[in-house]
C-alpha cells in the first residue's frame, strides 16, 4: 500500500466508523421524541442510519429495525436495536409492525428489473401503500433516487428539487410511482413526509469509486460514456437522512423532496485517473462522455446543512487503501454507467 494511503479503520470496524453521528445529527435527534423504525434495514446503508440513530438518540426512544434479516449475520452487526424479521410485501406483517412516530423507510429494488419488472413494481409501488397506511400517524423520510429525473445536460448543474420527473426505464419509473404513492397517502392523512432523492453514496465496500477501482485493479477499460457521477461519502448521506426530520415540524406539513448529493459534478474520468494513480495501475479509457448524464443539484441541502464533511479526494484515498487491502467488498455494483434505464 502506498505509504500516503491509510484505511479510514479496521475492516471490522467499518459499520462502526460510517455511523458516528454528526453534530447536526445530534441536533437534530434532540428534537425527536419516541421510537424510529428503519423498514428495509438490510440494505446497503440501513445498518448505518440505525446505528447513527441510536447514538444520536442517547436512549431517547428505541431504534426498530426492519428487514427480512434471512439470517443471524444479518442481524448481528445491530448491536443495541431491535431487530424485526419482515416481509414488507406481507399487508398483514406490515400492519403488525410496532407504533413509531418516526419512520425511515430505505425499502426497494433495482437490480433484476430487466428479469422480473413485476417484482419491483410490487416493492417499489406496492409495498409503499402498505407502509404509508400502516404509519398514517408517522412522519416519514422516504428514501428515493436522483434517477427519478431525466438525463440532464452535464453543464446544467443538475436537477433541481422541482424540476418535473421524467424516468427512463422500469426501475426509474417505479421509483416515481415510489414517491406518488407516498405522497397520495401522505396528503390524504396529513401526515409529514420527505422524499429523500440519494445520488451515489460512497463507502469503501460499495459506489461508483469502488466499481471503478475493481476494474482497474482487473485490468479491465472503463467506459466513460457516463461521463458524469455525483457522489457522497456514506455517512454525509445518512446524516442527511436524519436531518431531513427537521423539515417535518407537525401534521399537515406538504411533502417535500430534497436532493442529497455532493457539491461536484465529477467527471468518471477524474475519478478513473485518480484511483489509478493510486492504486499504481496504468488505466485504459474507453468512449466518449455523452453530453447528458443523471446529475442532480443539491443546493438546497447544502444550504441547510452546509458541504458533507468527506471530500472527493478523502474517499478515493478511503477506497484505495480497502482495495490495495484486498479488504471485502459488497459484490454490489452501482451499475453507474447505463443508459437505457435495464437493471
Amino acid at each position: 500500500m502506498s505509504t500516503r494511503l491509510s484505511l479510514p479503520c479496521p475492516p471490522e470496524a467499518i459499520d462502526a466508523f460510517l455511523s458516528v453521528p454528526t453534530p447536526g445529527v445530534y441536533e437534530t435527534l434532540s428534537r425527536v421524541e419516541g421510537d424510529v423504525v428503519v423498514l428495509g434495514a438490510g440494505g446497503k446503508m440501513g445498518a448505518s442510519l440505525s446505528l447513527m440513530l441510536r447514538d444520536g438518540l442517547k436512549g431517547r426512544g428505541k431504534v426498530l429495525a426492519v428487514s427480512r434479516f434471512s439470517d443471524a449475520a444479518a442481524r448481528a452487526k445491530f448491536e443495541g436495536i431491535e431487530t424485526i424479521p419482515c416481509d414488507l410485501l406481507d399487508q398483514n406483517a406490515v400492519n403488525a409492525l410496532p407504533e413509531a412516530p418516526t419512520v425511515f423507510y430505505l425499502a426497494g429494488q433495482k437490480f433484476g428489473t430487466a428479469a422480473a419488472p413485476e417484482l419491483t413494481w410490487a416493492m417499489n409501488a406496492v409495498v409503499p401503500a402498505y407502509v404509508a397506511q400502516r404509519y398514517r400517524n408517522s412522519r416519514i423520510v422516504a428514501f428515493s433516487t436522483g434517477c427519478v429525473y431525466p438525463f440532464v445536460p452535464v453543464h446544467s448543474g443538475g436537477s433541481r428539487e422541482e424540476d418535473a420527473p421524467d424516468p427512463t426505464g422500469d426501475y426509474a419509473y417505479s421509483c416515481v410511482a415510489r414517491e406518488r404513492v407516498f405522497a397520495y397517502f401522505a396528503k390524504q392523512f396529513g401526515n409529514p413526509l420527505c422524499l429523500y432523492r440519494l445520488n451515489y453514496a460512497v463507502e469503501p465496500r460499495y459506489g461508483v469509486p469502488v466499481d471503478l477501482g475493481l476494474k482497474i485493479l482487473a485490468g479491465e477499460p472503463i467506459d466513460v460514456t457516463m461521463g458524469y457521477v455525483n457522489v457522497i461519502w456514506q455517512r454525509d448521506a445518512v446524516a442527511r437522512a436524519i436531518q431531513c426530520l427537521d423539515l417535518l415540524n407537525g401534521a399537515g406539513t406538504p411533502p417535500v423532496a430534497m436532493n442529497v448529493t455532493g457539491p461536484e459534478l465529477v467527471p468518471v474520468r477524474q475519478i478513473a485517473l485518480g484511483l489509478g494513480e493510486r492504486l499504481g495501475r496504468e488505466v485504459t479509457l474507453t468512449g466518449t462522455e455523452a453530453p447528458t448524464a443523471w446529475l442532480s443539484n443539491a443546493g438546497r441541502s447544502f444550504q441547510l446543512w452546509g458541504y458533507p464533511e468527506v471530500s472527493l479526494d478523502q474517499m478515493l484515498d478511503w477506497v484505495a487503501a480497502w482495495l490495495l487491502e484486498n479488504a471485502p467488498t459488497l459484490n454490489k455494483p452501482t451499475h453507474f454507467e447505463t443508459r437505457d434505464g435495464k437493471y
